[in-house]
């Protein structure tokens, strides 16, 4: 039985990255970047030990679910009993756990928790895009263009007064999407009336881009949403890119603005409770 120790800095660790690829390989699907690059990073990272040799990891978010679990097929780490170990064991490192959540592209920790837990829930719908897909033509929905730094405080405003996010960490969100050319506008008579996004990922998953639209209160209703995904996938088809997205379960008006930009819903992120 591998040894279960905290990972204080993750980035700092190169052990870990191999490990990290290997996740993201044995997918079968992209999976939701919000998941990859926003909950993951600040989840806590936990190794699996064989003497010093790092041979799997699992991330714990601070609600105590399961976000990430690997081990490495080339070693002699039993994922069948390290996960459950993780769950009988309320001592270990990553304390008392109270689910997972997971993608159904992710087959191998899937089979794990259906194993396990008789309890569980659709979190998420996760749609993917191809170029062939049919939609609709763009209507008068204004051009998308890049958000620029003097521009993140109107960013900032319309997401606090349509979502109710934090300030301050929409702030500092959304100053990283514009630095990195991520973060687009649709303005209408100098008033910004909805956002898009198309974030990148790192070395860990390439060849996609997962998108995000937010649509003024003001202006709902009128096919924004639709025609913002349209043409943010058009951007990334133009770059060689399958655009991806996804939306809670519960939310029919987002399904219904995505279905008719041609994304599927081709997976689903499911929540198990132990």
């Amino acid at each position: 039985m591998p040894r279960i120790q905290r990972i204080e800095d993750p980035d700092a660790l190169p052990a870990l990255k191999p490990l990290k690829e290997g996740y993201i390989q044995q997918a079968t699907a992209p999976l939701d970047g919000m998941w990859l690059t926003g909950f993951v990073p600040m989840a806590s990272h936990f190794g699996f030990y064989e003497s010093d040799e790092l041979v799997g990891y699992c991330c714990v978010n601070d609600d105590g679910y399961l976000l990430q679990f690997y081990c490495d097929p080339n070693s002699a780490c039993d994922p069948v009993e390290v996960f459950a170990s993780l769950f009988q064991n309320a001592d270990q490192p990553a304390g008392k756990l109270a689910g997972v959540f997971v993608s159904t592209a992710e087959p191998n920790v899937l089979t794990l928790c259906m194993d396990r837990f008789p309890r569980f829930e659709v979190n998420a719908l996760m749609y993917q895009r191809h170029s062939s897909a049919l939609e609709e033509p763009l209507d008068s929905t204004p051009t998308l263009l890049p958000m620029e730094p003097d521009q993140l405080l109107a960013a900032v405003e319309i997401a606090v007064q349509s979502i109710g996010a934090p300030d301050v960490w929409l702030r500092g969100y959304y100053a990283s999407l514009i630095q990195l050319g991520e973060l687009f506008g649709a303005w209408k008579d100098d008033r910004l009336i909805a956002l898009g996004e198309s974030r990148g990922y790192d070395d860990y998953q390439i060849g996609c881009a997962d998108l995000g639209v937010l649509v003024s209160r003001d202006e709902r209703g009128k096919g924004h949403a639709t025609q913002v995904l349209l043409q943010l996938a058009r951007y990334n088809e133009a770059r060689g890119l399958t655009s991806i997205c996804s939306t809670e379960r519960n939310n029919i008006a987002a399904q219904k603005a995505i279905a008719r930009a041609g994304f599927k819903p081709v997976h689903r992120i499911v929540q198990f409770h132990a």
